[in-house]
């Protein structure tokens, strides 16, 4: 006999991925659909786990120097064409205000889809000396693209992101600080995420606009696909150029100082979802989840046992966790399925026969384990347990990772091991973009990066035989 459920059927994503995807991000209530297409509510529950992520990445920030700010949302056209490479890039994703109030403007502004030239406006007023620098700023806030598809979370037109500017003396200087940003997302996803991800260099032909070089971390989706989860922009001084933005240094000579920005987005939460959740629903990091551990009352209205589940989680609060207790009439079955549908890294459990031998029933999320545990020694066991489900969510992504790199010598096997396995391929590669174009034209898979970690496969180019310069994972991406 097939097993009741609970609550509200999800498809299984060995079905169809993508609708189990929408489908967790709807009965998770975690989003929902606005009148505008591409523009997306955030739910409660959806937003609390983006303010724990701004929350506890905020506070990395804070630790490399960086300072938050508030740039307008609109770009004046005549600012935004002040680099060309950049306002092309974006060109076709731009939103415009064309009338302020019942008038029409006699200059149209952009709706920022990122902020390089309002940071750069903003730097050439208040950059003047040696001593100005390093400028180190970062600004959460929404931005607009107009994109032609969406998806809840990895492709919005209006998303929320943080987006780190900074300016500094020298290239190295610039350089060593695009790579520490990268480094803070990738420790990031790793260890409050659980996110394993792979770090490197994005090719000329997939860097952001603007840029002389970006770094990356792409991280493996469960249906075998890649995720950008987060980049890292080094822009050399050509904006500073572009700007008029000078300093005198210490040998009073005007100099142009050098750029960076980077920046991670809510498309992490899809990544979050695509990464651990399952077909009872989403499982959710420890360190992220607006609720770590949810009380199951059992037999409430039995003497007693109502009473001890609030005085339980009052500890547990106490403790600094964040916890609910479901008082509500629904029998303990539903519950069960409602909070594994959100994911909530443990369940606990508590009826008359726990109050009698002192004890309550702990269920990771992650694997179904229970643990039958002293309610003396309960913040201890608790915090052990979230640790081991933020470590067995990892284990489990990283095999994932693992098992599913391969690889290739020729375009031909690399094209067969995408059909049949999907996942990161890494081939040689000569470092020409028709071999870039030709990959994806023939094998459908895009760069990922160059990754810093780099082996060597063999001496010549896997697409056209040609000797090879760096070792490079492509894809399936979203």
């Amino acid at each position: 006999m097939a097993k009741e459920k609970k609550v509200e059927q999800i498809t299984d994503m060995e079905v169809d991925f993508a609708q189990w995807y929408t489908d967790v991000c709807k009965k998770a209530e975690l989003i929902d659909y606005s009148s505008i297409k591409g523009m997306f509510i955030y739910r409660p529950y959806g937003y609390a786990i983006w303010e724990n992520i701004q929350h506890l990445m905020d506070a990395e920030f804070k630790k490399t120097g960086a300072e938050n700010v508030y740039m307008p949302m609109l770009i004046p056209e005549s600012l935004l064409q002040k680099e060309k490479d950049h306002v092309e890039g974006f060109a076709p994703e731009c939103a415009w205000v064309t009338m302020g109030g019942s008038e029409k403007l006699e200059e149209r502004y952009c709706i920022r889809p990122t902020s390089e030239t309002l940071f750069c406006e903003h730097f050439h007023d208040i950059i003047h000396s040696w001593r100005d620098l390093p400028k180190m700023y970062n600004q959460w806030c929404s931005v607009l693209r107009w994109e032609k598809t969406s998806r809840p979370f990895l492709r919005h037109r209006e998303f929320l992101w943080q987006e780190g500017h900074t300016m500094h003396a020298t290239a190295e200087e610039a350089r060593e600080e695009t790579e520490r940003m990268l480094n803070v997302y990738a420790d990031f996803c790793e260890n409050v995420l659980a996110m394993p991800v792979t770090r490197g260099q994005k090719t000329d032909k997939e860097k952001f606009n603007g840029a002389e070089a970006t770094y990356t971390i792409e991280c493996m989706m469960h249906d075998r696909k890649a995720l950008q989860a987060g980049t890292s922009h080094f822009f050399g001084d050509g904006f500073a150029k572009a700007f008029d933005i000078f300093y005198t240094d210490k040998n009073n000579q005007k100099v142009n100082p050098f750029q960076t920005s980077w920046g991670v987005s809510t498309r992490l939460i899809g990544g979050i979802i695509m990464t651990h959740g399952d077909n009872s629903g989403l499982v959710l990091p420890p360190k992220i989840a607006p609720v770590q551990i949810v009380i199951i009352p059992i037999a409430m209205h039995k003497e007693g046992v109502l009473e001890k589940a609030r005085a339980v989680a009052e500890t547990l609060r106490a403790a600094g966790l964040r916890v609910k207790l479901d008082e509500s009439e629904q029998s303990p079955g539903w519950k069960f399925a409602e909070y594994e549908m959100k994911g909530v890294p443990l369940r606990l459990e508590l009826g008359p026969k726990d109050i009698e031998q002192n004890q309550c029933v702990l269920v990771r999320r992650d694997n179904g384990e229970k643990s039958f545990v002293s309610l003396d020694s309960l913040v201890e066991s608790a915090n052990t347990l979230m640790d081991a489900v933020h470590d067995g969510m990892y284990a489990k992504a990283k095999r994932n990772l693992d098992e599913n790199i391969y690889d290739a010598f020729t375009l031909e096997e690399a094209k067969r091991l995408q059909q049949e396995h999907g996942g990161f391929i890494r081939t040689m590669w000569c470092g020409d973009e028709a071999c870039e174009i030709r990959m994806k034209e023939e094998a459908g898979m895009t760069s990922r990066c160059i990754p810093f970690a780099q082996q060597h496969l063999g001496d010549t180019c896997a697409i056209c035989g040609k000797p090879a310069k760096k070792m490079i994972y492509w894809g399936v991406a979203y």
